[in-house]
C-alpha cells in the first residue's frame, strides 16, 4: 500500500476549491464558464480570498444573520479549509 500523506489531500481540496472561487467569480462577470481560467480569473479569486480573510471575524460573524451566496459560502469554505492546512502544519512542527 502506497503512503499518502493526508496534507496533500487538504491541499488539493484548497486548490480544487480556489478555482471554483475563479470560476464562479468569471461566471458572475458574465464570462462563459466553457472557457478556460485566465490569469485575470484567477487573480481576480485570489483577491477574494484575500478580501475575504481581512474582512474579519466580526464582520463575518454579523453576516451569520443572513443567508450566504454561492461565492461566499466557497470563500468561507476555503477559510475554514486553509485553517485546516495550518493546524496540521503547525502540529508536524511542534
Amino acid at each position: 500500500m502506497a503512503y499518502t500523506d493526508e496534507l496533500d489531500a487538504v491541499i488539493a481540496c484548497e486548490q480544487r476549491l480556489r478555482r471554483q472561487i475563479a470560476i464562479r467569480l468569471a461566471e458572475e462577470s458574465g464570462i462563459p464558464s466553457g472557457r478556460g481560467l485566465s490569469e485575470e480569473a484567477r487573480a481576480a479569486a485570489d483577491a477574494a480570498i484575500e478580501a475575504w480573510c481581512a474582512e474579519g471575524e466580526e464582520q463575518q460573524d454579523l453576516a451569520a444573520f443572513r443567508p450566504l451566496g454561492p461565492l461566499q459560502e466557497l470563500l468561507a469554505e476555503h477559510r475554514s479549509i486553509v485553517e485546516r492546512i495550518e493546524d496540521m502544519r503547525d502540529r508536524r512542527l511542534g
